[in-house]
């Protein structure tokens, strides 16, 4: 794994997390907080991949859970981003690049109403009450909106810069326009050679 790979997503999730406390935390909207965590993890997830994704979500979630003022039991939001970031990982693009917004966008939405339920469903299994007298319902409709509104704005971004600061993201499979024009230049490049190899054979050099 590239030092890129582990330095990017630190930084990232560092200042994500901060915002989160420090900004976003204290706007007082009604319902709801936006995740920006859950964006720099899907943003992560969609160009590293699952198993990426799954790392960097675990280790997202876990900052969360030990970041003052956490209140819920630690390791619940790991787990959640930890799921989500492997989900975003499935949904990459084969190119690793933004064809549309509709899909990043997409894949937002059901992060958004996932890491809801998900929170919810494991703060029931671990016996986690701190947050059941908020609605389920206004906290999914509030974070639908939310992190849908703010997504433009972090996820498009933070995939440029993990696709930069990783160059084993660039595809060379040799699909498209591009792929096909350095197919056949790489083909040129080879044939020539074995026509230069060719001559150059002592067999075929005629003798007076």
């Amino acid at each position: 794994m590239r030092l890129t790979r582990v330095l990017l997503p630190a930084v990232l999730i560092v200042v994500a997390l901060v915002l989160q406390v420090s900004v976003l935390a204290r706007l007082q909207l009604p319902g709801a907080v936006p995740d920006l965590m859950l964006l720099v993890v899907l943003g992560l997830g969609l160009v590293y991949g699952p198993v990426g994704g799954c790392i960097v979500g675990f280790a997202a979630g876990l900052l969360a859970d030990l970041a003052p003022p956490s209140d819920h039991a630690i390791g619940r939001y790991a787990l959640v981003l930890c799921i989500l970031g492997y989900a975003a990982g499935l949904a990459r693009p084969e190119s690793r690049r933004l064809k549309s917004v509709t899909g990043p966008l997409l894949v937002v939405a059901v992060a958004a109403v996932a890491s809801t339920l998900l929170y919810a469903a494991v703060g029931a299994l671990v016996g986690d009450t701190a947050a059941r007298h908020v609605g389920l319902v206004g906290l999914i409709l509030t974070a639908l909106v939310y992190d849908v509104l703010l997504a433009p704005f972090v996820v498009p971004g933070v995939m440029a810069l993990a696709r930069r600061g990783d160059p084993d993201q660039v595809v060379t499979t040799g699909s498209g326009v591009g792929g096909s024009a350095l197919g056949t230049v790489s083909g040129y490049a080879r044939s020539a050679a074995y026509g230069k190899r060719k001559n150059r054979s002592p067999g075929l050099v005629k003798r007076p």
